[in-house]
């Protein structure tokens, strides 16, 4: 990115923090038009209902009732833009499983706590996955029972917050009452007879002084693992899986999640008060590999004389503090100061397995390093009212944020990626490193940090009781790679009280992860050459490293987004509420990892050039252009019946993404190999086709007297996974998904009986060619999973 001088005055002169809220809730439960929103505003008395931008506001009630307790899940349940697949035998990602929105990159959404930034997850994705390439927030980290509200802004953001809010912003309410609290159990299992699941939630609110509170939450909840996998049908081969048997699994991780949060506020005096937050995530994950059969050369028949299922224990935590303090001055100016620290830590250490190259005596299982991303931030906002004669008071905001970003790689044991110099019979070289996941080395780990500091300021005004306007702009200098300048424009005009219009136009930016910049590892891959299928280690390089840079890395930019939407918003009667919002984002110099690149030609040139036993690699690289254009269609109708209540949702988005260009080769790789291709047919059907193109939701909850009935149909749209051929490309056609619950109060106790997918629905299965021989047959980009039906039971006590 170039400097401009200007830009400091140019901003000084803009408007930030226009309202950008949308105005229905996204699923059933309370009316939340009136609900005052924090999210995209800076105005303290705007509702959902006089938002310039979409926003839905997710109550504890509709998350509860999506019946799960994972927040990520619960969220793709109610949004109809949002597509959380579950994607098995992807090593860490089986662990911290990455969600998008509007089809977007999951790193393209910024989630906020009480509107304080929260910090990424550590896990770079770089296996077959959606949202490969990605490192972002692992939303699950936030316990559901700490959670007062969810405000999901769908629309462009980076003029108000900064990076990563190009898709919108996810903000999380803790609760934040004193006198009030619950507790509550819950447990569950699929009708295949596995995956079962517990979950325990209390919070309690305790007054802090005479106006101050304390609010804390704690859960705690366990998950079996669950297994779709099938017996090898293929041709049996000395290196087969038995038939017959299955050895392999595919399914959810086993899990166990512990969380504890905080969420405090006392004034001082009239004009001052103190807040804090905290929270505190463990989580512990088992999830597997691939299956190595007996007759695998990467088998030692000493040890597994049956084989080996490798797997992957990924243990995370989490925390997040802000402290801070708001105060108002005589003028009326108010005051906002806070610093807030995050952190994810994911260690990785691998079970039931061996080092090939170190024989016999290989111990079976490893530590094979660490991941750690730290974040700083301090924030300093202003705002106040300014009388310009207009109907109402003009809300004038600016401030500024200073972040400090930190990646920590660590590396294994010695032993985990070690060549032991032991050669596997009828192969010729060693096959080095820990089965399914190689230790880090110590070449791959690095301590890697940057800065950045922004300077914001906005204008947002209700000109009339019909016409509301607002304008935002940023200026953010990294201390990596530059600086950029962003602005946003929005409007809502109401044309009556039943019908109004709203715009907004803006630019954003991601900047590039410290992961995504440093992030390295090293994995043993077979390819086929002349001599016969031969091992090599092929590398996911950091873009500093020189062989990256010899086959043309470069060091990565921001992407830059242009963001338009325009939406209706409709109140035809009473109760009834639809708001459908059109919209296209650019983004210019997406990121992305390159395909492997492990011709003949470039393994020749890296042996020959210094770089010894590396056979290939893949890079991130800015190299390609897309634009994503959709529609969301939000409706909500509450029918007031003589002794009940019936609330009906409506939910669609429509999405679709297109590549527009593909970055050329750079002339180092193309002197090496002008045949070489960085971006194949493979990771073009993950942008453009791997996330279902639309999305419909139908809910409903019946109240009456202390019954309460929930049904919520949800219709997912095909989805296509594209091969390294035509050939092995499939199409999965659309599918629906029925859940049912039913719940039942008497005095402060809730009982609750459900379930999700009764209809046991299941996606296509993949063609056999893509199954392993049969043994896996479902895709991970199911956007429902391939689980089937689930169980479960709730009881709750609220006070």
């Amino acid at each position: 990115m170039t400097r401009h001088p200007l830009h400091l005055a140019l901003l000084a002169i803009l408007a930030t923090a226009p309202a950008l809220a949308q105005d229905a809730p996204a699923a059933q439960g309370p009316r939340t038009l009136d609900t005052l929103i924090v999210t995209g505003t800076r105005v303290a008395d705007r509702t959902v209902a006089e938002s310039q931008s979409p926003i839905d506001i997710l109550t504890p009630e509709a998350l509860t009732a999506t019946g799960t307790p994972e927040l990520a899940t619960a969220l793709s349940r109610a949004l109809p833009s949002l597509n959380f697949p579950r994607p098995a035998i992807n090593d860490g990602t089986d662990a911290v499983r990455p969600a998008q929105i509007r089809g977007l990159s999951p790193d393209h959404v910024l989630v906020l706590v009480n509107g304080k930034r929260y910090h990424s997850g550590a896990l770079v994705n770089v296996n077959g996955s959606q949202g490969r390439s990605s490192s972002p927030v692992d939303l699950n980290t936030i316990p559901i029972s700490a959670i007062e509200r969810v405000e999901v802004l769908r629309d462009g953001a980076s003029a108000q917050y900064g990076s990563d809010a190009i898709a919108g912003v996810i903000n999380i309410v803790l609760k934040g009452r004193a006198g009030t609290g619950g507790v509550s159990g819950r447990y569950g299992q699929y009708s295949a007879g596995d995956g079962a699941q517990y979950q325990l939630l209390a919070d309690a609110g305790f007054g802090l002084g005479a106006d101050g509170f304390v609010h804390l939450s704690a859960q705690g909840a366990h998950q079996d693992q669950t297994n779709r996998a099938r017996p090898f049908i293929g041709t049996p081969t000395a290196t087969s899986a038995p038939l017959g048997r299955v050895v392999q699994r595919q399914g959810d991780p086993e899990v166990d999640h512990g969380s504890v949060t905080f969420n405090a506020e006392l004034p001082v005096t009239e004009y001052l008060q103190v807040y804090g937050t905290g929270l505190y995530t463990r989580r512990d994950s088992l999830s597997n590999g691939f299956f190595r059969p007996a007759g695998d050369p990467r088998n030692i028949p000493a040890i597994y004389p049956d084989g080996f299922l490798p797997q992957i224990n990924n243990v995370t935590t989490d925390h997040h503090v802000t402290a801070g303090l708001k105060a108002t001055t005589a003028g009326g100016t108010s005051v906002d100061f806070s610093y807030t620290t995050g952190a994810s830590e994911m260690t990785f250490d691998i079970l039931n397995t061996l080092n090939r190259s170190l024989g016999p005596t290989s111990p079976t299982q490893f530590y094979a390093g660490a991941l750690d991303v730290r974040q700083h931030v301090l924030n300093l906002d202003f705002g106040r009212s300014l009388e310009w004669g207009l109907d109402y008071p003009v809300t004038w905001s600016y401030g500024a944020e200073w972040r400090g970003d930190r990646f920590i790689q660590s590396p294994g044991e010695p032993l985990s990626y070690a060549n032991g110099g032991v050669v596997a019979p009828g192969q010729t070289t060693p096959l080095p490193g820990a089965q399914v996941f190689s230790g880090f080395r110590p070449g791959d780990g690095g301590d890697f940090d940057r800065n950045a500091l922004s300077f914001y300021t906005g204008l947002e005004a209700d000109l009339t009781d019909r016409l509301s306007l607002g304008v935002a702009g940023r200026y953010e200098d990294f201390s990596d790679f530059g600086d950029t300048s962003n602005f946003k424009l929005s409007a809502r005009y109401a044309f009556t009280d039943a019908f109004a219009m709203r715009a907004t136009a803006s630019t954003g930016f991601r900047a590039p992860s410290l992961q995504q910049q440093y992030f390295q590892s090293t994995a043993t891959n077979f390819i086929a050459t002349p001599q016969g299928t031969l091992p090599f280690d092929i590398v996911t390089f950091r873009v500093t490293n020189p062989a990256a840079i010899a086959l043309g890395a470069e060091p990565l930019r921001a992407e830059e987004s242009t963001n338009y939407s325009l939406g209706v918003v409709l109140q035809p009667a009473e109760g009834l509420y639809v708001t459908v919002d059109a919209y296209q984002i650019e983004v210019d110099d997406r990121i992305s990892l390159s395909a492997n690149l492990t011709s003949a030609a470039v393994r020749n040139y890296l042996q020959s050039n210094g770089f010894a036993g590396v056979g290939g690699g893949r890079y991130f690289t800015n190299a390609i252009d897309t634009t994503t254009r959709g529609v969301d269609l939000v409706g909500t109708y509450a029918w007031m019946l003589e002794n009940s209540r019936l609330d009906l949702t409506l939910g669609y988005n429509y999405n679709k993404t297109t590549i527009d260009r593909v970055a050329d080769n750079p002339a180092t790789l193309s002197a090496i190999d002008p045949a070489a291709v960085r971006f194949d047919r493979v990771e073009r059907g993950r942008f453009e086709v791997g996330a279902p193109r639309d999305k419909l939701l139908l809910g409903g909850t019946w109240n009456v007297g202390a019954v309460e009935a929930t049904v919520n149909a949800t219709r997912y749209g095909e989805f296509t996974v594209r091969g390294s051929t035509a050939a092995l490309d499939q199409t999965f056609d659309a599918a629906w998904t029925l859940d049912l619950a039913f719940a039942y109060s008497l005095d402060r106790w809730t009982f609750t009986v459900g379930g999700d997918n009764v209809l046991d629905q299941y996606p296509d299965e993949v063609l056999f060619a893509n199954s392993t021989g049969g043994q896996l047959p479902w895709s991970g980009s199911s956007p429902f999973g391939f689980n089937g039906a689930f169980v479960y039971g709730n009881v709750a006590y609220r006070w």
